[in-house]
C-alpha cells in the first residue's frame, strides 16, 4: 500500500477521500493528521481556497515526506456577495461550530426571497509531492433553504439543496455515493485521484 497524507482530522473528509481514491487508485491508503507525528499546522489566513489548500499541503509534505493533500472549501452565497467563502468554517467566530455557522447564515438570509437564495460550494484540493505540486477545484451549485434537514454530511450540508438532484433533498440527506457523484469535493477528488494514480 502507498500512503497518501490528507492534512485533516475530519473523519468524514478522510472517509470521502478514501472512497473516491479507492475507486480510482487501488492500493492507496489515506492517513490523516492523527496518524502522523504532530507538527505545527499553518493558520488558514490566505485570500483564496487554493492558497489555503496549498499552504496546508506544503506543510504536510514538509513534515511527513508523504504525498500530501489538503483541501479548503466553503459555501459562497449569491445574496451575500459570495460570503462566507473562505471564512465558511469560522463564520460565527471561535471556537468553530457547524451549528452556530448554520444558524447565523439562516438569520442573515431570513428576509431574502427563495428565488434569490442561490449559492455554490467550492472545494480546492492541493497536492504536494516530491516532483511538484498542483491544485484542482470543484463546484456544486444549489440554493440555501430555510431550515436544517438531514444527518449525514457536515458543515452547511444540512441547509443546502444541490441543483443536480431530482428532488428537494439537502446534501445531508443524500446517500454517500449520490453526494460523491455531484459534490464539489467529489469532483475535485476524482480529478486528483486520476493524477495520483499516475504518481503511485
Amino acid at each position: 500500500m502507498v500512503e497518501v497524507f490528507l492534512a485533516s482530522r475530519n473523519e468524514k473528509k478522510l472517509g470521502e477521500l478514501s472512497r473516491i481514491l479507492g475507486a480510482a487508485a487501488p492500493g492507496v491508503a489515506v492517513v490523516g493528521l492523527d496518524d502522523v507525528p504532530a507538527y505545527p499546522e499553518p493558520v488558514e489566513d490566505r485570500a483564496t481556497f487554493a492558497e489555503n489548500a496549498l499552504l496546508k499541503a506544503r506543510a504536510g509534505f514538509a513534515a511527513t515526506g508523504l504525498i500530501s493533500l489538503a483541501d479548503d472549501s466553503g459555501i459562497c452565497v449569491d445574496a451575500l456577495n459570495g460570503m462566507p467563502g473562505v471564512l465558511s468554517a469560522r463564520w460565527s467566530g471561535q471556537p468553530r461550530s457547524d451549528e452556530r455557522n448554520n444558524r447565523l447564515l439562516l438569520d442573515q438570509l431570513e428576509d431574502v426571497p427563495d428565488d434569490r437564495r442561490g449559492a455554490h460550494f467550492v472545494c480546492a484540493v492541493a497536492v504536494v509531492h516530491a516532483g511538484g505540486e498542483f491544485v484542482v477545484s470543484g463546484e456544486m451549485r444549489g440554493r440555501v433553504i430555510r431550515e436544517l434537514r438531514g444527518v449525514d454530511g457536515f458543515g452547511y450540508d444540512v441547509l443546502f439543496v444541490p441543483d443536480d438532484t431530482a428532488d428537494d433533498r439537502t446534501s445531508a440527506e443524500l446517500a454517500k455515493d449520490e453526494k460523491d457523484a455531484i459534490s464539489h469535493r467529489g469532483k475535485a477528488l476524482r480529478e486528483v485521484a486520476v493524477r495520483l494514480a499516475g504518481l503511485v
